[in-house]
């Protein structure tokens, strides 16, 4: 075994990396960019290495410096993660030559799996079923739509080496076909250094669901079981979970020996996930395999009981696998959801900055430790106070449950999702808090289209329709009578010799979009330490009594109590909206926000008029912090609404802004090149 392995990655996989390398007594080296400088997986290693500046061509991508670091940390080995070069060739090439052993597959295997043209003709050899389609690089725009309407529309257009809904786009049209195929030969260029793009059919009604599979250099392989991987945004997975709801136990056994045939046909050793797309009759097609651990590998260990990191470690030390198939678990369900610092209500953008406040849910269950499951556990590689950098990937932190089923599962990870405190960037927690409730999900009746269906127009609050929406006032109205009652009892709140009298009648006023606010009635009983207080919402259909029991108020969150004796977790949180007595609850995903206020203020509040935001339509604002890569626009130029305007970049994906209506450029006021904050003005109309 190895006494000193590095890792060349970044982020929450080097630190899972780096906790069973500590669990197995191997000490670690992390390489590090000057933005992660004080990083979580610096501060976990034993040692660290700056590998260069910010942008990951200059760093985590330049495999020279990579080998510099072994060798000047007398490393014995390498675990790439994923990502980055985790999958590519001449890295592991070089690896070989200089003697250092890769904690991954070797280079023959990714060179004939990590292209996905050469797996295509190798799954066919092996006879795994494939997907019709173009599997030769494709020179031009023009090209790729002579071949999109060869095959016939919709297409799916995919970068050789791309991953991670990187270099990804289905097109419907010659149009779609055009852009799509100019648009992942840049993402593709710009995140792996290689352009080469091809064209396959692209299967409506499709389920994502993938084999973990896992060879050593004695001719073993077996398959884990599956993971269902079918909700994702933008061909970006979005909740993982294992095993499906969907395949049979006949499919699932075909799947994996059909992965297994695939991984042995390349003398496969090491860890890796063979991809198929299953149709609604079960039928299912090779879409790709990555050469690699995955990013969902957490649900998999959590059903299987096995550390895939560990077996990484000794398989490439040369070990033999430590199981059969026959061995191979599947007890329980797991759920993986993907926290990522993205603005769900502002068309998913990143968010970057400081992370302000930083607080999962209680683990129960952790990274390496295969003793405790059937619990919450958290895998990231971030912390409170550290900053979430522009250069690379959006993700916080991945949430992991296990429960004894399926339904069991999603009930834990929804109370997780609750307690999962985030303050400084925005995180995508209301929107996966939304997928869980969505009865489509519950039901299992969904596939890779599904957030397309249903969240089209983008995500609002509105999406989340809450199952007692009323509970969330009596919680506004409890914590405003909270604090008025310790504003009471505060020394120097009232002149000597006046005392306010309790209140316990308040009208709750629901802020609404441009002014249309609803008022609500809510009567608060008798505050006796210890025990429940009645709360009566005086709603338009009914009245509605409830027992809230608030075990801790003060600072504190997430808040924890009961209601009528069932348990909760809520957030809530004061001077939202712009508005220093607003009070914003956030439960199941849904959050409303709210001023609780005596009824003759509420009176009066009714009478106040409505102040409408000014207009910014003559300006093009940045809708993200980023950089500012092209402005295809000039000065004094006429556009029209849909013409491209500019080009910003951020956390490795482009977005392309557009031009919202017909007019005239009068002036730019950012250059290109320049970092943009959100909302920064880029130019104005005239």
């Amino acid at each position: 075994m190895f006494t000193k392995i590095l890792i060349a990655n970044r982020g929450e996989i080097a630190c899972r990396v780096i906790i069973t390398a500590k669990k197995m007594g191997i000490a670690t080296v992390a390489v590090y960019s000057e933005a992660d400088k004080a990083s979580r997986h610096v501060r976990l290693a034993d040692e660290a290495v700056c590998i260069g500046a910010a942008p990951s061509r200059q760093s985590y991508l330049v495999i020279e410096r990579i080998i510099d670091a072994c060798k000047g940390t007398g490393a014995q080995a390498v675990h790439p993660g994923y990502g980055f070069l985790s999958e590519n060739e001449a890295f592991a090439k070089r690896c070989e030559d200089e003697g250092i052993i890769s904690i991954g597959p070797k280079q023959h295997s990714i060179a004939a799996m990590g292209d996905k043209i050469a797996s295509k003709k190798l799954a066919r050899q092996a006879a795994v079923n494939t997907i019709p389609g173009w599997n030769e690089a494709i020179d031009t725009a023009e090209r790729a739509v002579e071949i999109a309407k060869d095959i016939g529309y919709p297409v799916m257009i995919k970068a050789s080496a791309g991953g991670g809904g990187k270099g990804l786009r289905v097109a419907w049209s010659d149009k779609e076909a055009f852009e799509g195929f100019t648009a992942c030969q840049n993402e593709a260029r710009n995140s792996f250094g290689d352009d080469r793009v091809f064209i396959e059919k692209f299967v409506e009604e499709p389920r994502h669901i993938e084999i973990q599979v896992i060879g050593d250099a004695h001719g073993n392989v077996i398959y884990l079981n599956e993971r269902e991987c079918s909700l994702q945004r933008r061909h970006q997975k979005m909740i993982e979970e294992a095993p499906s709801p969907f395949i049979s136990e006949a499919t699932r056994q075909a799947m994996g020996e059909q992965a297994v045939a695939l991984a042995k046909a390349v003398k496969y050793q090491s860890a890796g996930t063979v991809e198929f797309v299953v149709g609604k009759n079960q039928d299912f097609y090779f879409l790709e395999m990555n050469t690699r651990l995955q990013v969902e590998h957490p649900v998999t260990e959590s059903i299987t009981g096995l550390d895939l990191v560990e077996l990484m470690l000794r398989v490439a030390a040369g070990e033999k696998l430590p199981l059969t198939q026959a061995d191979v678990k599947r007890q329980g369900w797991a759920i993986e959801c993907r926290i990522n610092a993205e603005d769900p209500f502002r068309n998913f953008l990143p968010s970057t900055g400081r992370l302000v406040r930083f607080l999962p849910p209680r683990e129960t269950m952790f990274a390496s430790d295969t003793e405790h499951l059937y619990g919450v556990r958290v895998d990231t590689g971030v912390y409170e106070g550290g900053e979430i950098p522009m250069y690379y990937d959006s993700m916080i932190a991945k949430l992991i449950v296990h429960g004894q089923d399926r339904d069991d599962a999603i009930a834990k990870m929804r109370e997780a999702l609750n307690g999962f405190v985030i303050r400084g960037v925005q995180s995508n927690i209301p929107f996966q808090a939304a997928l869980l409730a969505h009865p489509k999900f519950v039901s299992g009746d969904f596939n890779t289209s599904f957030i397309a269906e249903h969240y089209g127009h983008g995500f609002r609050a509105e999406d989340v329709p809450h199952e007692d929406p009323y509970f969330l006032l009596a919680l506004a109205a409890r914590l405003e009578m909270w604090y008025r009652n310790r504003a009471q009892g505060l020394q120097g709140q009232f002149w000597e010799g006046y005392k306010r009298l309790p209140r316990r009648e308040f009208t709750v006023c629901v802020l609404g979009a441009e002014g249309n606010n609803r008022y609500v009635d809510v009567t608060l009983g008798e505050a006796e330490l210890g025990k429940p207080i009645a709360v009566i919402v005086d709603a338009p259909e009914d009245e509605r009594l409830y027992h809230l029991q608030v075990d801790r108020l003060l600072g504190i969150q997430p808040i924890r109590g009961s209601v009528d004796g069932k348990p909760f977790t809520v957030q809530m949180v004061r001077g939202r909206a712009g508005n220093p007595l607003a009070i914003r609850v956030i439960h199941n995903g849904t959050q409303i926000d709210a001023i609780v206020m005596d009824p003759r203020t509420a009176q009066l509040h009714r009478l106040m008029p409505y102040k409408a935001p000014p207009d910014m339509s003559k300006f093009l604002l940045s809708p993200m912090p980023g950089l500012l890569v092209d402005v295809a626009v000039k000065e004094g130029q006429s556009v029209q609404a849909g013409e491209r305007l500019a080009i910003i970049e951020a956390m490795k994906m482009e977005n392309v802004l557009f031009a919202t209506r017909d007019g005239i450029v009068s002036k730019i006021t950012a250059a290109k090149g320049e970092s943009l904050a959100v909302d920064q003005v880029i130019m104005e109309f005239a």
